[in-house]
């Protein structure tokens, strides 16, 4: 089962691919632990890849998709994978049928976790932290006993960059620029489904797991 999550930034593809992962026993193919693991291990494609994180420029496309060559070819895919966080544009998209076309394998299905722009806002922008322990809080789903105090010690809590309403509309904007042609691009290819994201994080997974025990 080879499986690709598409959906806004905060929608909860991490969770669902978490629930992927224990009902089918396949990895997630994170790019970010991929250029980790390259650089920490000097490789050649790790130092390409660090060439470019040290000028701050984005690692290109190919080097990505060496990566995720040499990653697809080990044991623990061989019943299937899912990939969570590429392709994000057409070309990463393209590039990738490219490679799976070279391994003599295709996508088998490409779940859109579809969720409003406002409800994400809502879900990132009310997150508030505890700087020392990384304890997360909600102002409406989970909130702390005082408002923006720690429940444990009191400290202030904060609102990270990344959770900031200006921040995530901003990377909306990118995701509907960039990602969101992908949808037509895979619906062409008829394995395409898509999921209300908005509703309750197990009736999500129940249509997730419909979608597989109907195939």
């Amino acid at each position: 089962m080879k499986i690709l999550l598409l959906g806004p930034p905060g929608g909860g593809k991490g969770t669902q691919a978490s629930f992927l992962i224990e009902t089918f026993g396949i990895p997630q193919i994170s790019t970010g632990d991929m250029l980790r693991a390259h650089v920490r291990d000097k490789t050649d494609l790790g130092n390409k890849a660090k060439q470019y994180m040290d000028s701050g420029s984005l690692v290109p496309d190919e080097v990505i998709l060496g990566m995720m060559s040499e990653r697809l070819k080990e044991d623990d895919c061989k019943n299937g994978y899912i990939l969570d966080g590429f392709p994000r544009t057409m070309p990463q998209a393209e590039g990738l049928d490219l490679l799976l076309s070279k391994l003599n394998q295709n996508l088998d299905s490409v779940i859109v976790i579809k969720v409003d722009d406002d409800i994400i806002v809502e879900r990132m922008s009310g997150r508030r932290v505890h700087p020392s322990s990384g304890r997360v809080y909600h102002v409406k789903y989970n909130p702390p006993k005082i408002e923006n105090k720690d429940n444990e010690t009191g400290d202030d809590l904060i609102i990270r960059i990344d959770d900031q309403e200006d921040t995530v509309r901003k990377r909306l904007g990118i995701y509907h620029i960039d990602t969101s042609p992908l949808i037509n691009y895979y619906n062409k290819k008829g394995i395409v489904h898509s999921i209300d994201g908005a509703s309750d994080i197990s009736e999500v997974r129940n249509s997730i797991n419909q979608i597989f025990s109907g195939e």
